[in-house]
């Protein structure tokens, strides 16, 4: 997520791909078929979340056991835990340097949320990433405080460019006993204290730092250095947890850091990239109407994916053995980059906001399980005022799903890896189709229509199949289900449709 300070927040979102003007017309009766004997891949794609930790869901809030009710039922792999930068007593477990043989290490403010997250995803794999590092542990003019109150956010807590331990070995060992709080029942500090937990959970992949080209701006060499430095000490700690690395803000800006990082010459001896990550947010301009952000989005949805095929090239060229997670996939208003500022109101978000942001997220994981990506990650579970409200998958006053946690449950429930991705053939460019046959032989497509209007369509074979589907009219409902009586199917606004043939 963006970002620690808004004036580079408005600098770099200003580069965002500009969008066509609307050209509104009649559409073209629109047909489709599908070729269901050619096979294009097999997916390897899981449509996933991340969980951002944020003061409303903590215990007793009115959203807590909503959201987390929400999560558990979903049921999704490579699930994403992030104690961000806003909040340092929420996600930084030791926050006061060592000092007389004492330490600070506190995680009573921590546990609670990373308990119930590891509670609802029990059976699943997760990606956790505490992705801030102690502050005291980087070069300062001066200490750098944070907020008495854990819920009081702060955008100035990470500064800094220079670990104070130029061996690394200070931020390894935090976050080597970081893991073993959660899978080794504890941790013996710096001063030889231990320090029990009982905790002894699976953390299958762990994520190192978030986004650092944005926090404390660092260089590839550096990352890779504090990268290879983590890993190593937390590997002692759990040799069979995967690593994932880079965790880019904008992967466009710095081709060179996927060069550098992908190249195993500049890591040391034994070190996995099991794993590179990096994140993707449309963002419109302030003055863009709910009617003109639907061709913005969908347009900058289109310049990112040319983002991942040239990132993916690097990938494959130097490490075709790491996976690809975007694991924040999304869009920010433009009111959010506002919401520092004094006396911010959050104007009100239209539910079609929602569907058009769910059926953009829809569409990415379409074109990701084309290019075979390991896993698309949409962001984020709870977003609320001051906190990236624009974000959210759940109304943050009640925890109740939007349309964008439907969609994703759509996709989760109706495609996964192991699905045969098909030939299609289509007329009608404001409509996406994905053919599949699953991997227990259904034939199955995924339909998205990028617009807020109906299309009609018609799809040989479909007469007497089942549709699922996500649009303007179901609003913050689960999925509607409807029996197709015959090879015609309707799309309402910014329909996310699953039609399974008979």
């Amino acid at each position: 997520m963006y970002c620690p300070t808004y004036q580079r927040c408005l600098i770099l979102l200003a580069l965002v791909i500009t969008a066509p003007l609307p050209t509104p017309a009649q559409d073209a009766p629109t047909s489709v078929v599908i070729h269901w004997q050619r096979i294009t891949r097999v997916s390897k794609t899981t449509p996933t979340l991340q969980v951002v930790v944020n003061p409303p869901l903590r215990r007793g809030t009115p959203i807590h056991d909503n959201a987390f009710r929400a999560l558990r039922e979903l049921q999704a792999d490579y699930v994403r835990y992030v104690p961000w930068l806003p909040y340092p007593k929420l996600g930084v477990a030791e926050l006061d340097p060592p000092k007389d043989g004492k330490t600070s290490w506190d995680f009573s403010l921590i546990d609670p949320m990373t308990i119930d997250f590891l509670e609802a995803t029990k059976g699943h794999s997760v990606v956790l990433n505490f992705s801030t590092v102690p502050q005291w542990m980087f070069k300062t003019e001066a200490p750098v405080p944070y907020p008495a109150d854990p819920n009081q956010v702060t955008w100035n807590y990470e500064q800094g460019r220079e670990l104070r331990d130029g061996t690394f070995k200070e931020v390894a060992d935090y976050y080597a006993r970081l893991l073993a709080w959660y899978t080794q029942g504890g941790f013996t500090d710096e001063f030889g204290k231990r320090h029990e937990s009982g905790h002894h959970y699976s953390i299958p992949c762990w994520e190192v730092l978030n986004e650092p080209d944005i926090e404390h701006q660092m260089p590839p060499e550096l990352y890779t250095a504090i990268y290879d430095s983590v890993v190593a000490a937390m590997r002692k700690v759990e040799p069979k947890t995967k690593f994932v690395a880079a965790a880019l803000a904008f992967p466009s800006g710095n081709p060179h850091f996927f060069e550098y990082l992908l190249d195993h010459k500049n890591h040391q001896p034994a070190i996995p990239l099991d794993f590179i990550s990096y994140h993707f947010y449309a963002v419109p301009t302030s003055d863009q109407t709910d009617e003109v952000q639907q061709y913005t989005f969908f347009a900058q949805a289109d310049g990112f994916l040319n983002i991942v095929r040239y990132i993916e090239s690097i990938r494959q060229r130097l490490s075709p053995e790491t996976g690809t997670m975007i694991n924040e996939i999304g869009a920010i208003s433009a009111d959010d980059l506002a919401q520092g500022q004094p006396g911010h109101v959050t104007r009100p978000i239209p539910n079609s906001y929602w569907n058009l942001t769910g059926a953009m997220y829809a569409y990415i994981f379409a074109e990701l399980s084309r290019m075979g990506v390991d896993v698309a990650g949409e962001s984020q579970l709870v977003g609320y005022p001051t906190q990236f409200p624009s974000v959210s998958m759940v109304d943050w006053e009640t925890g109740k799903p939007n349309a964008r946690y439907w969609v994703l449950k759509l996709l989760h429930d109706n495609f996964a890896p192991g699905d045969r991705l098909v030939e299609v053939e289509s007329n009608n460019a404001y409509v996406h189709v994905m053919g599949v046959v699953t991997r227990n032989g259904k034939r199955r497509v995924l339909l998205i229509n990028k617009r807020n209007r109906q299309i009609e369509l018609s799809i040989p074979g479909a007469a007497n199949g089942q549709e699922e589907f996500v649009d303007v009219t179901t609003g913050f409902q689960q999925p509607s289900s409807a029996n197709l009586s015959s090879d015609k199917i309707t799309l309402r606004g910014f329909a996310v449709a699953a039609v399974t043939f008979p």
